[in-house]
């Protein structure tokens, strides 16, 4: 990591207020149970300073250009551009291409042996490198979680025995997808877990087809069509999987959506949802009104919904959902699944004559579907459904553009409720530290653009290291963060004039409202995640 000379990158680390002389003494004492390992790596381990703080003065003293590796910056197949052995042996990651160039990461740019052997690799292959420093810790991490995966699957199986270790492995592993991708010289199977995908496995051109033939028959697609398919694979007791095929340029992905039968549907407040239970009835149980659950694709509004459903649902209440497709089936509801035949906007229209009290809706995509929704709320009914949208309060313009009346919008819209999922930390093997200052700063700007506080005395935050349990990921499941905006007659007049969502956003900060990044820093501060999850997900630094 370091030049050879060790004290003087010590030295200079004291000098530019990254370490103490302190940290260095204690960075020795280590090393001398240790001596394989460099001082940067070292005090990394013990947490001296900020990572990322530390790897970049690290590049700037020794010139080199550093990052701090996370498995969320590898934009490649690592296995496509160097073994894992090599990968291993010369604390190598190759991570990000374009243009001819790549950009591989080394635990050591000092070991000349290691930078030009995976150069020649990669110059073969056609591709300039472009070398950076990261902490040799990052490595063993992210090749570790690669190993890990696919040291479960049976490479040595026939396709059949193959294509079912791969299914099973991604259930043991808790994921929820699985992308199973041609690409130029092999095909790549990858497991999306809390969200994240992580390459599981690399297997040979020559079986593209078999597997291609295999996935087809068990989940019932014709073998002979090559356009877009959905399918279905039943023979797993647990789990009910949905296949999807796309055609790219090498060949036909397929991507399996893993949805486990009889699973119990959370309470919200499990999801993360932090009100109690009169906050919950005061936005979630209203007639003559609609509900609206806002976030990007993948964030659980889904989930949600079935969570405040199941909230609501009483043998004297009449509930039906209307979803493409039905998730999880939840005893005393009605639920319809729409097809090819049958959209959500002629579905909806049908349930209103089947004296409904309560409908969930699963997204209003166009002005037809909002129109009618909008209706069912006017005449008696309570409707709740999804938007695509980035806050509670983009759901007003949302619904604008889709042609839906300030009118309607004001008078019948009654919650807005975002949300994004972050993975919770691992609790087995978390590291607890000091914020930084750069941390507390951050933090208490937030506190004060929105006159929220934001207690910090006392409080630690954590760092995700990786074991076992969490697939060498740092994190194990992941958690909701939410923001409710429930209109008030103020906003509602707002609205009705038409008011810019700028004018709307001041407003309801008057009126209470708590914009989602504050509940995200309330679960950094109480250790159910950290600040770099929370920044992924709403870049707030």
């Amino acid at each position: 990591m370091d030049s050879k000379k060790r004290q003087p990158l010590g030295i200079e680390l004291v000098k530019r207020g990254i370490v103490t002389e302190e940290d260095i003494e204690r960075a020795l004492d280590y090393q001398k149970a240790e001596p394989q390992k460099k001082i940067g790596d070292i005090l990394n381990i013990l947490r001296a300073a900020d990572p990322y703080v530390l790897i970049k003065a690290m590049g700037e003293i020794l010139e080199e250009k550093a990052i701090y590796l996370r498995e969320s910056d590898i934009k490649i197949n690592i296995m496509e551009y160097i073994s894992i052995d090599i990968a291993k042996q010369y604390k190598a990651i190759p991570f990000e291409e374009s243009n001819g160039r790549i950009k591989v990461c080394f635990a050591d740019t000092a070991n000349r042996r290691a930078v030009e052997t995976v150069r020649l690799i990669l110059l073969n292959k056609g591709l300039v490198m472009e070398k950076y420093i990261t902490f040799e810790t990052n490595i063993d991490l992210i090749l570790n979680t690669y190993q890990r995966t696919s040291d479960n699957i049976d490479l040595n199986a026939d396709v059949s025995g193959f294509v079912d270790s791969v299914i099973k492995t991604a259930m043991e592993k808790r994921a929820s997808d699985i992308h199973i991708e041609p690409m130029s010289e092999s095909i790549r199977v990858r497991y999306r877990i809390d969200g994240v995908l992580m390459t599981a496995v690399n297997v040979g051109k020559e079986k593209q087809a078999q597997i291609t033939n295999r996935i087809k028959a068990i989940s019932n697609m014709h073998q002979e069509k090559q356009e877009s398919q959905d399918g279905r694979i039943l023979r797993y007791p647990e789990y009910n999987i949905r296949v999807s095929s796309q055609r790219n340029i090498y060949g036909e992905k397929f991507v399996l959506r893993l949805l486990k039968k009889d699973q119990d549907v959370k309470s919200i407040a499990d999801l993360g949802f932090q009100g109690d239970e009169q906050l919950l009835k005061k936005a979630f149980n209203k007639k003559n009104s609609i509900t609206v659950i806002a976030a990007p694709t993948g964030e659980g509004k889904t989930t949600s919904l079935y969570s405040i459903i199941d909230f609501l649902n009483r043998p004297e209440v009449n509930i039906t959902t209307i979803e493409d497709p039905v998730e999880i089936r939840i005893n005393g509801l009605n639920q319809i699944e729409i097809d090819s035949k049958i959209n959500f906007a002629d579905s909806l229209r049908t349930v209103l004559r089947q004296d409904p009290d309560i409908i969930l809706l699963g997204e209003i995509r166009d002005r037809e579907t909002a129109e009618i929704a909008m209706q069912a709320g006017q005449t008696g009914h309570y409707v709740l459904s999804t938007i695509h949208t980035i806050d509670a309060i983009e759901v007003i313009t949302r619904l604008r553009k889709i042609g839906v009346s300030n009118y309607d919008i004001s008078s019948i819209l009654a919650t807005c409720v975002s949300q994004r999922l972050v993975r919770r930390l691992c609790k087995d093997c978390r590291r607890e530290r000091d914020f930084t200052d750069e941390e507390k700063q951050i933090i208490k700007s937030l506190s004060e653009k929105y006159n929220i506080k934001l207690d910090l005395n006392g409080k630690k935050t954590y760092d995700a290291i990786g074991c076992k349990k969490c697939n060498n990921t740092g994190y194990y499941g992941r958690i909701g963060i939410f923001e409710v905006l429930m209109l008030s007659d103020e906003l509602r007049a707002l609205i009705a004039s038409n008011e810019s969502a700028l004018r709307i956003r001041e407003q309801a900060l008057q009126d209470g409202y708590v914009p989602l990044v504050i509940d995200g820093i309330k679960r950094v501060i109480d250790g159910t995640t950290n600040l770099k999850e929370v920044n992924d997900k709403l870049a707030i630094y």
